[in-house]
């Protein structure tokens, strides 16, 4: 199982947060989504590919630094 992190300068309040975690939880693969707030972090465990995690972030009208 692989765990990345991606750091997303634009979260600032728990709608990102939720926002965020439901679109990267239902990409094929992923096991857990953790978003922090304070520290404009996304954790990501599971098999989902690298390219799907971004693309769902992005969707959700989120951009990784």
């Amino acid at each position: 199982m692989t765990a990345r992190l991606y750091h997303v300068p634009d979260i600032s309040c728990d709608h990102c947060k939720g926002a965020i975690e439901a679109a990267v939880s239902v990409l094929p693969g992923v096991s857990s989504v953790e978003v922090t707030v304070a520290t404009k972090t996304v954790k990501v465990e599971g098999a989902s590919s690298d390219d799907a995690v971004r693309a769902a972030i992005g969707a959700a009208g989120y951009g990784i630094e």
